[in-house]
């Protein structure tokens, strides 16, 4: 018998230089011809596709039965929207075992061409989606939507249904967090019972039953309906698609009384396999989702798994304060920081990431990702919460002042001053110490934290003289960063989007809005890499990329609590990066 084809196998075929392999893994079921039984069902949460090749793509949807048992479904491909000209056809059958999903590895397409897809069971036809194939040879433009962190009930999802009546995309790169885990009445629910958007189950998330029902609930959403339904998604997972800050053997949202971790995580992996429109490496593997997408001679999309599969457990600040001093230990952090031995990715998905750079001859590469890798480095008394930035901030100009007032410096204003004399007494022995700490990562959970691995990646692309792009979504916050070695070479750019509906740093910090363009400008003057920061919109990125240059452009709702909405223009912002010269610059 032969053996399925491996991730060895295509790692061996990388090597050799052999194109990235799409395979299909029997996902195309074939059903009885014996009607007798019809169980009648509705499509109640649309469809979608996804993972597009330049000859197939990934067709799905879901069926909601009347009656438990099998359900036939067929569906059909066709180059115009009024299905006179159908190219492919096929029927599988779904149940329970599945989640009466449905998922099709539509093949046999033409490479840069738009389709149109449906589903049928019995009397019941699904809306209708389009689909686009990868585009092979020469190719002028690509445009991409960023998106990542819708969490339900915080509000509504605004930022999809943006996103949604745009025309021009030639996908969507999804980031991660699809879903979050949170039970009824936790992270960001403070409204939701107001705005109908209580979550099912009411409990955390644990079986797959429970993730099943959490999926359903989050595809019910006709803002996300429409949005697949008008474009291909490509997609990873972040965290709390299993649990907050997952990592491969564990996560900080789950304890030791809430049952076996790997249990929880694989019925958590099958659920995003049924329910999201990605091709698997074969029928059944739940946990290997790194893979690339080629977009002509133009665009290399590679997407990583930084988060379950080769992770290592994410430091954290308290484990390396001093008792005695309250002060951080640095030498044994820094240590355990910079530990060649420390993974995000993994040994073998790092090797599969150097091979396809190496290999691929796109004029971009683009990392699909979900945390931050450039570096942001704050005061320790930030990073660690002794101070917050704005009292770093005013203790900074308070001991400038006194510098200048000590030195006699006669361009020390009245109000300088005025302000020294009134707050002068903060300028304890114990603020100055705090001032002296060094700067050091603000997110262990990010590149940031597994820094050696990080200089991996970044060395491999600048010997390979790559134009480096990395997308990040995780923080709830939108951000543009200069992409820099430990010798501080630039080596590329980095794009993060904001949120579809999850709260930022104005939520975990408790900032006022009328104090977020001031905070905006602080982190940016503390940290040299940073050129753009975002603490305060929901909204997405759009990426478009030509041979000389790729465009960012951040884009906003003006509120999540609503469904009427508008686009919060005063608060967009583009950013555009020469091919060959990896810096930010402003649009002009």
């Amino acid at each position: 018998m032969k053996r399925p084809f491996s991730r060895r196998d295509f790692l061996a075929m990388s090597a050799k230089g052999v194109g990235a392999a799409v395979v299909s893994y029997g996902l195309m079921g074939c059903s009885s011809d014996d009607d007798e039984d019809v169980i009648a069902a509705e499509f109640l949460h649309g469809v979608a596709s996804g993972d597009p090749s330049h000859d197939a793509i990934i067709l799905w949807s879901r069926v909601s039965p009347m009656s438990a048992g099998d359900v036939k479904v067929s569906w059909e491909v066709a180059t115009d929207s009024t299905f006179s000209q159908v190219i492919t056809n096929g029927e599988m059958v779904t149940n329970s075992d599945r989640d009466y999903t449905v998922k099709i590895d539509a093949t046999g397409l033409e490479a840069g061409t738009q389709y149109f897809y449906r589903f049928k069971a019995g009397s019941n036809m699904s809306p209708p989606g389009m689909a686009k194939t990868l585009p092979q040879g020469a190719l002028a433009q690509a445009k991409f939507a960023v998106l990542s962190c819708a969490n339900f009930p915080a509000g509504y999802f605004n930022v999809y249904e943006m996103a949604s009546r745009m025309d021009d995309l030639d996908a969507v790169i999804h980031l991660g967090d699809y879903i979050y885990e949170y039970a009824r009445g936790e992270y960001a629910s403070e409204r939701a019972a107001e705005l109908g958007r209580e979550v099912l189950p009411e409990g955390e998330l644990f079986s797959l039953a429970d993730y099943r029902t959490r999926y359903g609930q989050y595809r019910s959403d006709l803002s996300l309906q429409k949005l697949h339904a008008k474009t291909a998604f490509i997609t990873v997972w972040d965290d709390h698609e299993v649990a907050n800050d997952s990592w491969r053997e564990g996560a900080e949202n789950h304890n030791d009384n809430e049952g076996d971790f790997d249990t929880r995580k694989e019925g958590a992996l099958q659920a995003y396999f049924e329910w999201l429109p990605i091709r698997p490496w074969r029928e059944g593997n739940h946990e290997e989702i790194y893979r690339s997408f080629q977009f002509g001679d133009l665009v290399d999309l590679h997407m990583l798994d930084t988060r379950l599969l080769g992770r290592d457990k994410p430091l954290e600040y308290p484990d390396y304060m001093d008792p005695a001093t309250g002060g951080l230990d640095s030498a044994r952090f820094m240590a355990d920081v910079t530990d060649t031995n420390r993974t995000m990715l993994g040994q073998e998905q790092q090797t599969w990431l150097q091979s396809t750079l190496l290999t691929s001859t796109a004029k971009w590469q683009v990392l699909g990702q979900q945390v931050l890798m450039g570096q942001m480095m704050l005061p320790a008394a930030i990073a660690t919460q002794q101070l917050s930035i704005p009292e770093f901030g005013q203790l900074a100009a308070l001991a400038g002042f006194a510098a200048r007032a000590q030195a006699g410096d006669p361009t020390l204003t009245a109000d300088e001053l005025k302000y020294l004399q009134f707050y002068g007494d903060k300028l304890t022995p114990e603020a100055m110490a705090l001032l002296q700490l060094p700067s050091i990562p603000y997110n262990l959970d990010a590149w940031d934290g597994y820094a050696y691995e990080r200089e991996v990646i970044l060395a491999t692309a600048k010997s390979l003289a790559k134009n480096l792009v990395v997308i990040a979504g995780d923080t709830h916050n939108a951000w543009a960063n200069e992409l820099k070695d430990a010798v501080g070479d630039a080596v590329g750019v980095e794009f993060a989007t904001s949120s579809v509906s999850s709260p930022g740093l104005e939520y975990y910090l408790g900032i006022d809005a009328k104090d977020i363009p001031a905070t905006e400008e602080a982190i940016l003057g503390l940290v040299d890499s940073l050129k753009y920061a975002n603490l305060m919109n929901r909204g997405m990125l759009t990426l478009t990329f030509t041979h000389d240059e790729v465009r960012s452009d951040w884009r906003y709702v003006d509120t999540i609590m609503t469904r009427g909405f508008v686009e919060d223009i005063a608060r967009n912002h583009s950013l555009v990066t020469k091919a060959g010269t990896p810096s930010l610059e402003e649009l002009s």
